[in-house]
Parts: C-alpha cells; sequence; structure tokens
C-alpha cells in the first residue's frame, strides 16, 4: 500500500507551523552539508506505513545523541519480546558494490512479554545473557541474515550488497553509480530531535559520474 501523499504533506505543513525553527534548523545544517531529518518524521513514517505480517511492531524511535535509540516489539524464536538499543554508526562505506555499515549496540534491553516457557525466554529471564555484548549473540543466530557480515561485542557490521533482492534492484544500482563518485554519506548520529546526514562531495568524481550516466542512461 503506498504512503499517502496528500496525508504526508499536511502532517509536514502542520508540523512546521508548530515549530518554526525547523526550516531554519534544517538550513543551517545544509549549508554546512548536512541533512537534518526530524526524528517526527522517520515517526510518522513508521505509524502510517502498514507493517508486514513478520515486522516488529510498536517502533519507538528517540534521540540520544549521536546514537538513535530504537526500541520494537518482534518475535524471536516463538517469542514476543520487547527490545530496545542505542544504535550509533562509528563507519559508512557506500560505493556501486558495497553498501557497508558499521554499528555499536548499547543499553541493549530485552522483555519477554507474557507468559512463555520457550528456551529463548528461560535464558533472558533468568539473565544469562550478556546483552552488552549484542554482537556475539548475533553469531548464535540459528540462520543469521546474510547482510551480517560481522558481529564481536558490541559491534555489528552489515552490508546491504548481501541481499540478492537490493544488489539486483537496478535503480539502487543506478542511483549508487551516478551519485557516490560525486557525493557521499560521511557520517550518520542524531543532533537534537535531528537525524543528521552529512555529506563529503568530491568534485574530481564529476567526470566517472557523467559517465557512468551515459552508460546507465543511454
Amino acid at each position: 500500500m503506498a504512503l499517502p501523499i496528500r496525508a504526508a504533506l499536511r502532517s509536514a505543513g502542520r508540523f512546521v507551523s508548530r515549530n518554526p525553527g525547523t526550516l531554519f534548523t534544517m538550513a543551517r545544517h545544509a549549508i554546512g552539508m548536512r541533512v537534518a531529518i526530524p526524528l517526527d518524521a522517520l515517526r510518522w513514517f513508521i505509524v502510517n506505513t502498514p507493517p508486514s505480517k513478520k515486522a516488529p511492531t510498536d517502533i519507538t524511535i528517540m534521540a540520544r545523541p549521536p546514537s538513535v535509540h530504537v526500541g520494537a516489539t518482534l518475535e524471536l524464536m516463538e517469542t514476543t519480546l520487547r527490545a530496545s538499543a542505542s544504535i550509533t554508526v562509528e563507519e559508512l562505506r557506500i560505493d556501486p558494490g558495497e553498501f557497508r555499515v558499521s554499528l555499536r549496540l548499547s543499553d541493549v534491553e530485552m522483555q519477554v512479554i507474557g507468559e512463555s516457557n520457550t528456551p529463548v525466554a528461560g535464558l533472558i529471564k533468568s539473565g544469562a545473557l550478556d546483552l552488552s555484548k549484542p554482537g556475539n549473540l548475533a553469531n548464535f543466530m540459528p540462520q543469521k541474515p546474510p547482510v551480517l557480515v560481522e558481529a564481536k561485542d558490541d559491534r555489528v557490521v552489515i552490508d546491504l550488497m548481501k541481499n540478492p533482492k537490493f544488489r539486483s534492484n537496478d535503480t539502487v544500482h543506478k542511483l549508487l553509480s551516478t551519485l557516490t563518485p560525486v557525493v557521499n554519506v560521511s557520517a550518520l548520529r542524531t543532533n537534537g530531535d535531528y537525524l543528521v546526514v552529512a555529506l563529503k562531495a568530491t568534485p574530481l568524481g564529476f567526470g566517472q559520474a557523467v559517465s557512468a550516466a551515459r552508460a546507465l542512461y543511454p
């Protein structure tokens, strides 16, 4: 189901009218080659996007600069859990062949919802899991997602290009081929109640971007 665009525009208008400083903040960041996205926009997107059957629910997003704190209710091995963690983006490497994100996870919490006698519920209730090192726990997953390329202690590294659907997406390939030689994402963090995307310009890559565009859009 497509997002209601008219409703999104109306909500954006109401948000700006209630928060007139938003446009000034976004403009200030733009001058410094940064894109500031109000976390309220992400919250609106989540609330108004119909979830799939297996998707997490009751998702919350809060800023804990420079991290973003995310909570969600999810199903794990036939166990309903409320999980949350502060996520810090440590490194980004994005180009047509790689979409690698290195994350640090802290303040990890898990709580069993309802009555459950599964092994996972028992481990969480007993406190036997070391939630300060979630990367180590990820290594014990029976079916690790292909995008997970490294997990150790509080560090997790994912590469979306390991997902066949993402890798074979023609639109993604064209965008990365034409944009990344000229402009790339250098950092991702929170500042106030904003998600701030820092950009890095590479004017010398303009010729490569033009060549890629000509090849992809003959």
